[in-house]
């Protein structure tokens, strides 16, 4: 192709450089053209991409490039011919469609935040090559590790002799040690190129899929339904070998129902011909159908008999990550992926893997993959919850986990032989009525540990049937040993008469108490009378009209005493009704009197605890036997489960909640908590009922509560993000105008960016106090911006033992010109000096609502402290300023105890010193009582100074009076003083005894 003659200079130039640039761009964009066309990318965008690139090659500005430009027109009509004259190869069609849907993740991976992806995840299981019948799998058996390590490559490679036959592989674990995961991440690497190199097709198919087809059809017409671009790809044509290049996956062989006898299932080497989809795969397995294609085959140990030994190459299991070192390989690819400071995330995996290392029974149960992708998803909602993310409830975290695990199972009663009266029953509803008894009878009983016998017991219970027996076993060997797992304490001895017996216990132990709980919201634990009326009430509505024409013949023949019975049998489903409400009623009371256990009331919170559970107890041990724990979550996996969108995901697994018990169970759960919140809570049960409400995620229900309690104390409670999120989130829930009286967060080791999660529940409140946290200056610029805001509420802030120092309380000083709402301010122990209290003084007739002032045990001298209280004699409303504990000489007290007698200017009550002048101040017993309250928490050497001054001022005053009644006034405050500094010696010879041990 020849530029034509009209071209100037300047374009035959430019036409000449495209001709060139034709042969680098041209391969690249060959390469591409399947990709652009497979997502529909317009002609226009090729245009840009070629103006952009041959701008940037030649040095040409954008605009001075159009499609109408002669190397662009000329570089454009290049393309489209070599575009036509290259045909797309369907393979490279295949891999990139693959690795679009084997990319794509489940809606639960997406809580954790990040760029996520398969390769990034992905830690290789253990996968041990061996024959099924050299270590028989069963329940509590599956951890031992006999066998030859190997990876799925190697499975295929061709070492054995099987001629011209391909290799079936069978890839066999129990649920949750990640043959689906592994599958995924082996089509990602052939897609790539990575791995099995040795097969130029891969086709992943779906036994779930599969088994779900009712039609006949052929290999091919299967495959082209599921990839359309491989319809009339040659290698499945069954000439010429082609097909020993072809690698079937078939992922969930125990979905389909595979027949080998040769009276159920024909033989068939043509792949055009229409089968069931189960004789397919079953001539594939046999090699009479593509014999040179390899096969993958994953299932689960219960399905193993399906497939005939002799139909299979190799056996391989799947077996977990069975040490340390994997596991923190795969908290590490999740855990360090989040957004945050890497020193907190780094602390917490080195924490998690100590507890892992110590053989503890998180060890055991995160052998299983998907127990770490549980603790995954439970540390990221414990330590990583900020305003900006989704919703999560730790419910919401273990019904997701359930749905990942079981959503779609059943249970079939016939094995795998096919029948058109199949009976199945869902998996989960399965768990909850056997695994779920167990849980509840333990809650019920405050056990964690059973035995084997209590096992066979509540998870055999009676059976009737082989049906019945035929889907125990296959629970027992697939799913039991999921969910319970041998305690790994117990050589401790719980009971001096079962030293020798082992015991299990459940993999997690919240677990217990979300099945527990689930077991109760489904009405599983009905009464006999419950069982009774149920089964009546339903034998009477199958027959519907029959009963009344029954009764109206009956009626002729039958004396009225009797027929009164029958009576009562018609109107029984009134009377199932009333009993089912207060079936519900139980269940809401069950909930509140959890919750509000007396024995249970002292003990941590529950996120505490769970997250003691993971990242274990470091330090002195608790002495607490794991079968005398408190079972604290249990109740609030009760509320949650009434949540909407975890019913949503139960219903998915076959565990259905109706709208109409959620309702029944809400009105007298309402009652309950609202009745109990108006009781004084310890801070840890107030956490609690805030964590129920926070699950519940029901805000009429919530608002209705919080109207009952007008004080949150939090003190001592370890605040964390999610704890603010918590708090912040419930009151969100009230209206505008509600308000406690008081929010009391002393002692909750809050810094400045768990302030910015708690500002929604600081607009709820009168009086915020902040005492005894890690609030530095930058903290006051919240704060700050919180008492300007026009609406502000906050009447009393307590800023107590906060290092703010001079910087912060001058930024804490601007908002006092603008806010009308403050009453009292606390900065005691805060670190103010001279230059911030002169300031202080300087601007307090800025502000006219003030009533009381404490600037106590700061570093404030004689000069500063006049000054401040001389301008607190001038404000319109001060009338009590603390100074005591500050930097004051005897002559600085003096001139305050003078400027109290006389002087212009209002009276102020100004607390300095026990003394005033040679007399004992009024108020000596708050001064007093406040050191010591604090004196422990407080640098002791200098309280212990201070008391040592006021006894040498009270020994003084003292021996200046005459009248026996003063002396003894005066005794009675010494004997307060050296109280106070014994106790302040205890405390300090405590101290050093705990550091010394």
């Amino acid at each position: 192709m020849w530029c034509s003659g009209r071209c100037g200079p300047r374009a035959r130039m430019l036409w000449w450089r495209s001709q060139e640039a034709s042969k680098q761009l041209l391969p690249l964009y060959g390469q591409n053209v399947g990709y652009l066309k497979l997502m529909s990318t317009d002609m226009i965008s090729v245009r840009r991409l070629v103006v952009s690139t041959l701008s940037r090659w030649y040095k040409v500005p954008v605009f001075g490039l159009s499609a109408a430009h002669p190397s662009v027109a000329c570089y454009l009509k290049t393309c489209k011919r070599e575009c036509h004259s290259a045909p797309i190869d369907p393979l490279d069609t295949h891999k990139q469609k693959l690795k679009l849907w084997f990319s794509h993740l489940p809606q639960e991976e997406k809580q954790f935040g990040g760029s996520f992806s398969p390769e990034t995840m992905h830690i290789n299981p253990l996968i041990l090559e061996r024959h099924p019948a050299e270590d028989k799998p069963g329940p509590f058996n599956t951890h031992q590790n006999k066998g030859v390590s190997t990876t799925v490559e190697e499975l295929f490679q061709t070492t054995l002799n099987t001629g011209d036959q391909g290799v079936n592989v069978l890839l066999y674990g129990a649920v949750g040690t990640g043959k689906s995961t592994v599958v995924r991440k082996l089509v990602l690497d052939w897609c790539s190129g990575s791995s099995l190199s040795q097969f130029q097709l891969l086709v992943p198919l779906s036994c779930e899929d599969l088994s779900k087809m009712s039609k006949n059809i052929s290999l091919r017409d299967l495959v082209g339904r599921k990839y359309v671009h491989l319809r009339k790809t040659p290698m499945l044509s069954g000439e010429l070998h082609q097909a020993r290049n072809v690698l079937f996956v078939f992922n969930g062989m125990e979905r389909m129902k595979l027949d080998f006898r040769m009276a159920s299932t024909e033989l068939c080497s043509d792949p055009n011909e229409a089968l069931p989809p189960g004789a397919i795969v079953v001539n594939l397995l046999r090699k009479y159908l593509l014999p040179e294609a390899s096969i993958l085959v994953t299932t689960r140990l219960s399905a193993l008999e399906r497939v005939p030994q002799k139909y299979v190459t190799r056996y391989a299991q799947i077996c977990g990550f069975n040490d340390p070192a994997r596991q923190r390989a795969y908290f590490t690819s999740r855990l360090l992926q989040q957004t945050g400071e890497e020193s907190r995330k780094d602390e917490l995996i080195e924490l998690l893997y100590l507890n892992l290392r110590h053989e503890s029974q998180l060890a055991a149960a995160c052998y299983l993959p998907s127990y770490c992708w549980l603790t995954c998803a439970t540390l990221h909602f414990l330590h990583f919850t900020d305003e900006k993310a989704p919703i999560r409830t730790l419910t919401g975290i273990y019904t997701s986990f359930l749905r990942l695990n079981f959503g779609g199972e059943v249970l079939e009663a016939g094995g795998g032989v096919s029948s058109q009266d199949q009976q199945q029953t869902s998996l989960m509803l399965y768990v909850v009525q056997t695994v779920g008894k167990l849980a509840f009878d333990g809650v019920t009983k405050k056990r964690a540990s059973f035995s084997e016998d209590e096992l066979e017991q509540w998870v055999g219970g009676k059976t009737k049937t082989d049906e019945e027996l035929q889907k125990l076993a296959m629970f027992r060997t697939d799913v039991l040993d999921f969910f319970l797992v041998p305690c790994v304490e117990s050589k401790r001895s719980y009971d001096s008469a079962q030293t020798d017996v082992k015991r299990y216990v459940f993999a997690v132990p919240a677990m217990q108490e979300y099945l527990a709980a689930l077991y109760v919201v489904l009405g599983e634990n009905k009464t006999a009378l419950e069982k009774l009326t149920k089964q009546v009430s339903e034998t009477i509505g199958q027959t519907g009209e029959e009963v009344t024409t029954l009764f109206s013949i009956l009626s002729k023949f039958i004396p009225f005493k009797i027929f009164a019975v029958f009576n009562l049998l018609k109107l029984f489903p009134s009377l199932l009704e009333k009993i089912s409400r207060n079936s519900k009623g139980h269940i809401a009371r069950t909930m509140a009197a959890e919750m509000f256990r007396s024995e249970d009331s002292y003990n941590e919170d529950v996120l505490d605890q769970v997250e003691q559970s993971l990242l274990g107890v470091h330090g002195p041990q608790p002495e607490q036997h794991l079968d005398k724990r408190p079972f604290e979550l249990y109740p609030i996996f009760m509320g949650g489960l009434l949540h909407y969108g975890n019913r949503r995901l139960l219903d998915q697994l076959g565990c259905s909640i109706k709208s109409e018990t959620v309702s029944q169970i809400t009105r007298t759960l309402k009652k309950q908590l609202i009745k109990e919140s108006r009781q004084k809570q310890p801070p840890e049960e107030m956490m609690d009922l805030l964590t129920l409400l926070y699950e519940f995620q029901n805000p009429r229900v919530t608002a209705e509560v919080l109207q009952s309690i007008r004080t949150i104390n939090l003190s001592t409670v370890r605040m964390t993000p999610l704890k603010c999120f918590v708090l912040s989130a419930v009151l969100s829930c009230c209206a505008p105008g509600f308000l406690l009286n008081d929010l009391i967060l002393s002692s909750c080791h809050l810094t400045q960016d768990l302030l910015h999660l708690l500002w929604p529940a600081f607009r709820h409140t009168r009086s915020l106090n902040l005492q005894f946290n890690h609030l530095g200056p930058e903290s006051c610029t919240l704060l700050r911006d919180l008492l300007l805001e026009p609406n502000c509420t906050i009447r009393s802030l307590q800023l107590c033992d906060n290092n703010l120092l001079d910087a912060g309380v001058r930024t804490l000083l601007d908002s006092l010109p603008e806010n009308q709402s403050l009453q009292n301010l606390s900065l005691m122990h805060t670190g103010l000096g001279d230059a911030a209290a002169l300031e202080l003084a300087e601007r307090l007739g800025k502000h006219t609502g003030l009533l009381e002032l404490n600037v106590a045990y700061n570093s404030i001298g004689d000069s500063a402290a006049v000054t401040l209280v001389d301008a607190c004699r001038e404000h319109p409303t001060i009338h009590t300023v603390h100074l005591y504990l500050n930097q004051l000489t005897d002559v600085g007290k003096q001139s305050l105890y003078n400027m109290q007698k006389g002087g212009s200017g209002r009276h102020v009550r100004v607390l300095a010193s026990v003394m005033e002048g040679s007399d004992i101040s009024e108020d000596w017993h708050p001064i007093l009582s406040i050191i010591g309250k604090n004196s422990v928490s407080w640098e002791r050497e200098r309280v212990r100074d201070q008391l040592l001054v006021f006894l040498r001022d009270l020994e003084w005053g003292r021996k200046q009076q005459q009248s026996l009644w003063k002396r003894l006034h005066f005794r009675r405050v010494e004997s307060g003083v050296r109280q106070t500094l014994l106790l302040l010696d205890k405390a300090s010879s405590i101290g050093s005894g705990t550091r010394s041990h």
